[in-house]
């Protein structure tokens, strides 16, 4: 089986679970670290002449992640492509399960059973954190209704201001999100690159949280250890 990954959370549970069907991932691939494969270029512009040449039997893509042109063209080239769905943490266990099954899995592996329990056996949320979740800034757009990430954060008792935004990822100007008074701004590494440096000093009197956009928003052997990580970052922020 050769397979080329356009998603870099479905690339980590590949590596994890079927050593050697990747043939090609993408440049924001980064876990597991030193994976020796093709590069074919970004998620949103990936090389479609390349991911040909490496002869494919199955292209796994993601319905936000990346772009419909280059699904098409692949198909038209007659590469099948599995394009995967993902805006809960149970629609994300699920894909997981078809991804692997159609790429050879014959057994469910390990990482997968710990990522699932580590979730469905969450205690009750104490209480309510409200947040704003700024994914990039100039401009300023942050998370907004029917996302994974947004997800993830309610599982652990944190409600985003815009999660009934008509939008996904709305912008917003920054003196809105700052009267909006959050208990906590939610500041991960990704996509934009948000640092103790640059974000918190946005927010003047608010208390940040910053967080690894790896257990925020992706879905595969990261889901394991995302509860215990971000609780921890959460608390953090309000010590």
């Amino acid at each position: 089986m050769r397979v080329v990954s356009l998603v870099p959370s479905l690339t980590e549970a590949l590596a994890a679970s079927l050593p050697g069907v990747l043939v090609g991932v993408t440049g924001w691939c980064t876990h597991p670290p030193g994976l020796d494969v093709t590069r074919i270029g970004g998620t949103k512009n990936p090389s479609v002449e390349r991911i040909l040449a490496l002869a494919p039997d199955l292209v796994i893509a993601n319905e936000e992640e990346n772009r419909a042109p280059d699904l098409d063209a692949l198909r038209a080239a007659g590469t099948e492509v599995l394009v995967t769905e993902v805006r809960t943490v149970p629609q994300a266990f699920r894909e997981l399960e078809r991804v692997l099954t159609a790429c050879g899995a014959r057994t469910r592996p390990g990482w997968l059973d710990e990522a699932e329990a580590a979730w469905t056996t969450l205690p009750e949320p104490s209480g309510r954190t409200t947040a704003v979740v700024p994914i990039w800034r100039r401009p300023w757009m942050v998370l907004g209704r029917d996302t994974f990430a947004g997800d993830v954060l309610a599982r652990l008792g944190v409600h985003h201001r815009y999660a009934d935004h008509p939008d996904r990822y709305p912008r917003v100007p920054l003196d809105e999100l700052r009267a909006a008074a959050p208990d906590v701004v939610v500041l991960p590494d990704e996509p934009y690159r948000f640092t103790a440096d640059d974000g918190p000093e946005a927010f003047p009197g608010l208390s940040c949280a910053l967080v690894s956009g790896r257990h925020l928003t992706w879905y595969g052997p990261s889901l394991a250890e995302a509860p215990r990580v971000l609780a921890e970052a959460l608390r953090a922020a309000h010590r």
